[in-house]
């Protein structure tokens, strides 16, 4: 094969890979702002506010989850990032403390076990609540986290698109300097003349 066809071959084939990787890379863009204005906007609308570091609502946890809600202490939650904080930081020990340790689930059983156990009832309520709001800001977690994740693969394929971009500019150079009779594999190419 000539040199220049494959130069060509090799510069056309960049060009196309990095258009492909720049249009991947700001769908991916897109599909980040997109899922973190939809989760900003709907942690916002809830209103939820970290109590101040320096509550006592803080002050009573264990002291892993003391510091990380402190982080956020007196804050609007807004970020998957705060969402998971507080579902598993705040809500999470409140509920083993309310449940003594027991799930929803175990709980819910014992109270259909016993009817008439209303102060069983309320904890099982309590817990179905509590589970519920963790449930959802966890949700909203995950999606934050899909939403990073879309950031990060938009900022490689749009480093890719970049490389390829300028591997092309270079097959272009090359291309423009290789003679016009120049074979990509000379001695394959003797050879196979040599034998016809």
């Amino acid at each position: 094969m000539r040199r220049r066809t494959f130069d060509a071959l090799a510069t056309v084939a960049g060009v196309v890979l990095a258009v492909v990787l720049a249009v991947g890379g700001g769908l991916l863009l897109w599909g980040h702002s997109v899922i973190s204005t939809d989760v900003h906007n709907q942690l916002a609308a809830q209103k939820i506010v970290f109590p101040p570091a320096t509550s006592p609502a803080i002050k009573e946890l264990p002291a892993a989850d003391a510091a990380a809600m402190g982080g956020y202490g007196g804050q609007l939650m807004t970020t998957g990032a705060q969402a998971q904080t507080y579902a598993d930081h705040f809500i999470a020990v409140h509920l083993g403390k309310i449940g003594g340790g027991q799930t929803y689930s175990q709980l819910s059983a014992k109270a259909l076990a016993q009817p008439k156990n209303t102060a069983l009832a309320e904890q099982v309520q309590a817990m179905f609540r509590g589970q519920t709001l963790r449930g959802l800001l966890l949700n909203a977690y995950g999606w934050w986290q899909m939403g990073q994740i879309m950031l990060v693969s938009a900022i490689v394929a749009f480093a890719a698109a970049g490389l390829f971009l300028i591997l092309s500019l270079f097959g272009v150079w090359h291309l423009r300097r290789a003679a016009p009779q120049a074979e990509i594999f000379p001695g394959v190419a003797t050879k196979v003349a040599a034998n016809t």
